[in-house]
């Protein structure tokens, strides 16, 4: 959909910060499918935390993705997604698991995807985040090759405050409305 913005890219790159500041301004936005999944299987079974399962994680954020996305549906002004489908099956192929050929075809986001760099600077490691930064830039690398391999072209976000990047995001919604 046309008005479904995606925030990827780095871990710990300011992807969560970005989106609350964006609910600030009164936006739509949907938070990450991992990082909710990673809070239920912890207090679970932790069958399918990503480094346990990455596979079973993937597949589960697949399905929680596609759940953020028809439950947004129905808005007509632009929605802000933390991650999202593209993420998730970005995620299965590395796992080495297999996508439905037409998944991404049927749930299309704008074709601008706002990409957080790494940061060093800024990247902390939490309970739902224990990979280090290198394995984050490593996605990072990954994401790039997979967005435009499916139709997307990412924008990547510079380097600067909160509010500046806001600005450039809604800057180039202006450019494109």
């Amino acid at each position: 959909m046309d008005n479904f913005f995606v925030l990827s890219g780095c871990s710990g790159g300011g992807k969560s910060t970005l989106l609350a500041a964006l609910a600030g301004r009164g936006y739509a936005t949907v938070e990450e499918p991992g990082r909710r999944i990673v809070a239920e299987e912890l207090a679970g079974d932790g069958a399918a935390l990503p480094w346990v399962n990455l596979a079973a994680f993937a597949r589960r954020a697949i399905d929680v993705a596609i759940a953020d996305f028809e439950r947004m549906r129905g808005h007509d002004s632009p929605v802000f997604f933390d991650r999202g489908l593209v993420d998730a099956a970005a995620a299965l192929a590395h796992a080495g698991g297999d996508l439905a050929p037409d998944l991404l075809a049927r749930y299309r986001y704008n074709a601008r995807v706002f990409m957080t760099p790494p940061w060093p600077e800024i990247f902390e490691a939490d309970e739902e985040r224990r990979h280090g930064l290198e394995q984050g830039k490593a996605e990072y690398q990954r994401l790039l090759h997979f967005y435009p391999e499916h139709g997307y072209r990412p924008v990547i976000l510079p380097k600067t405050t909160v509010e500046a990047r806001v600005d450039f995001i809604l800057g180039h919604l202006r450019a494109s409305l």
